[in-house]
């Protein structure tokens, strides 16, 4: 039996996002302004009658319950970044949250184009001296939001230190957090959390620029009827931010190849000589943050640490375990059955 200390074969599954206690500090604020601003806009939409300004509180609505879930993603992902239970640490989380926004963003969508293609066979008078000052503060709210949530996004810079964990001579894992300078900027290092959020508010913001557009020209040329086409216009803008987010996080949670690149370059770096890549997986833990497991068959393999040196420096690569097994027609004469 082993007796040694299994310290130098252990390590964390932290995989949480570079920024992740800042964007979740920006997040709790927006949550409140954004909360605040969504509860005048649908009192003044209901008491004033206009469909789109209705329909921009009941977007700030699904916005403001879209940010608490971004946010209260963040706060159980840092508080149970270490939980054991988590085999591969609390990253997703964050995207699992982008996507439940989506689908509640989704049926909100279709509930206001609904209403609002209503309102185009039953028109309401619109009280629109009180009507457009409420519109345009709600605009000024969404781009204090976009501004909060803004800020620089992830770029990349996956910070840490290389750690060997040889077991035995066919598996071993490694945590491996690669000092990366190419300053990468793609789906990698996306926080999903964060995104959703913020073109979130970008949407809100357009869809705050149509219900004045309309109530600005219902006031002064009569063009009543283009308050629930605005309507129905924020609500396409809306579903269709709704459908890419769900890509976006869907993808994520169904441990789709990441960054098909990034793969190749892993099987160009392993494949030397006559070692060939028979197995490789390659998915994404957390914003920037990627595992990749690999199998490794060669005449004469080397040991699972060899094969892991040849990775060092490629971006965003946290947690790997290499798999080597020796050929099994090695040394057999051609055409022979194994």
């Amino acid at each position: 039996m082993h007796s040694h200390s299994m310290e130098r074969w252990t390590h964390d599954h932290v995989y949480l996002g570079r920024d992740h206690a800042r964007n979740e500090r920006r997040t709790w604020f927006v949550v409140a302004l954004t909360a605040g601003m969504m509860v005048v806009e649908i009192v003044a939409g209901v008491a004033f009658g206009s469909m789109a300004l209705l329909a921009d509180g009941l977007h700030m609505m699904t916005h403001a319950g879209a940010l608490t879930i971004a946010a209260l993603a963040y706060l159980y992902a840092r508080r149970h970044a270490r939980d054991p239970g988590f085999s591969f640490g609390t990253g997703k989380i964050g995207d699992l949250a982008s996507f439940g926004s989506a689908v509640i963003l989704g049926v909100v969508a279709l509930a206001v184009g609904y209403e609002s293609l209503m309102r185009l066979y039953s028109p309401v008078a619109i009280r629109f001296d009180e009507a457009i000052p409420i519109a345009v503060v709600g605009l000024l709210v969404n781009i204090a939001s976009a501004w909060l949530l803004g800020g620089d996004h992830d770029h990349g810079h996956s910070h840490g230190h290389g750690h060997a964990h040889d077991h035995d001579h066919d598996h071993d894992e490694h945590d491996d957090h690669d000092h990366d300078h190419d300053h990468h900027h793609g789906d990698l290092h996306r926080d999903h959390n964060l995104s959703s959020a913020y073109f979130h508010v970008l949407a809100d913001a357009a869809t705050s620029v149509l219900a004045i557009a309309a109530l600005l020209a219902g006031r002064y040329y009569g063009l009543n009827w283009l308050d629930p086409i605005m309507g129905v216009a924020g609500a396409i803008l809306v579903g269709q931010w709704s459908i890419n987010l769900m890509r976006a996080s869907g993808a994520v949670l169904t441990d789709a190849v990441p960054d098909p690149g990034l793969a190749q370059k892993i099987r160009e770096k392993l494949e030397i000589g006559d070692d060939r890549v028979a197995d490789l997986h390659l998915w994404r833990l957390g914003p920037g943050h990627t595992a990749v497991v690999v199998t490794i068959v060669s005449d004469e393999p080397g040991e699972p640490r060899h094969y892991k040196e040849r990775l060092h420096g490629l971006p965003s690569l946290s947690h790997i375990t290499v798999e080597v097994q020796l050929c099994p027609h090695h040394g057999r004469e051609p055409g022979l059955a194994a």
